[in-house]
């Protein structure tokens, strides 16, 4: 008996791209799947489509009418309904390819270790336009960032990850978005669930905290589409001047600090250790 995967779908007001989204994850090649949809308190016709589709397929869709607590507990809330072994995430906005899960499992499944397994994807949009153009220009290959580790197909120790040099400079996910991942379930026993506090940096924390554990699979090939729009979150944070970097880089300091480049430890002392901290603004008035 294949394992079961649970596609987690997080919706909010999804009517424009749901459609799509759901009939990829319904086209899917491997065919132990559960659909869990988790609304936060939709006003448009989300629910009516989900409706819709369970007239179409013999998967399981299970809806559950959430709270809105912020993004991160919604998220939370599609793991907590879910029955399977593995989390696929699937956005509302985006698509999975057929084959999408069929290949993540093949990976998963090479060794008990592995805690989450990611691959490339491609950008959907109406329109490119010059802006659009240079973010896909340079948010295109996430795993391409990294300074002495070279991410190829197969698997690593997470802790490979945390220890580049570059782990804390841009692109900070370099790892991407939920769309792009598969996790195991069991590691939300191991580490707990993504952070409510974190509106825009959730998921690259949670990829990190997660690599302090686990090992980590890639696979070289397109299997996602990610789709960008205006009233997508990151690009709503974006309008609003959303800087989450500094509670992202405390949660480093509290959980992945020991895994990381000396340079990078630094870094966060100089940020967050008391002592540090007064002693290099001391300096900086002396110095100023």
């Amino acid at each position: 008996m294949k394992h079961l995967v649970s596609i987690c779908i997080p919706t909010y007001n999804g009517e424009a791209y749901l459609d799509q989204a759901l009939h990829s994850a319904i086209v899917q090649t491997y065919s132990n799947i559960e659909i869990i949809v988790s609304d936060d308190a939709s006003l448009d016709g989300t629910l009516k489509i989900v409706e819709t589709y369970k007239q179409k397929t013999n998967i399981p869709i299970s809806v559950y009418n959430h709270k809105p607590q912020g993004i991160g507990a919604n998220w939370n809330n599609c793991v907590k309904q879910a029955k399977g072994d593995y989390i696929k995430f699937l956005f509302q906005d985006d698509i999975l390819e057929p084959t999408c899960i069929d290949k993540m499992m093949q990976l998963a499944l090479t060794n008990p270790k592995i805690g989450l397994v990611y691959c490339k994807r491609r950008f959907l949009y109406d329109t490119l336009t010059p802006q659009l153009k240079e973010y896909i220009s340079f948010y295109g290959n996430l795993h391409s960032y990294w300074q002495d580790l070279t991410v190829e197909q197969g698997v690593m120790p997470g802790v490979c990850y945390l220890k580049d040099k570059e782990f804390l400079n841009s692109p900070k996910n370099k790892i991407g978005e939920p769309t792009v991942v598969l996790i195991k379930k069991t590691v939300f026993d191991t580490i707990g669930f993504f952070n409510e506090k974190l509106e825009q940096t959730l998921d690259c924390d949670y990829w990190y905290r997660l690599m302090t554990y686990y090992e980590v699979g890639f696979i070289d090939a397109v299997l996602v589409g990610f789709r960008l729009h205006d009233q997508q979150a990151s690009y709503l944070n974006k309008a609003r001047q959303l800087n989450e970097t500094s509670l992202l880089y405390f949660q480093y300091y509290k959980h992945v600090f020991w895994q990381l480049h000396w340079k990078n430890r630094w870094k966060l002392l100089k940020l967050y250790q008391p002592i540090i901290k007064a002693l290099v603004g001391i300096k900086r008035l002396l110095y100023a």
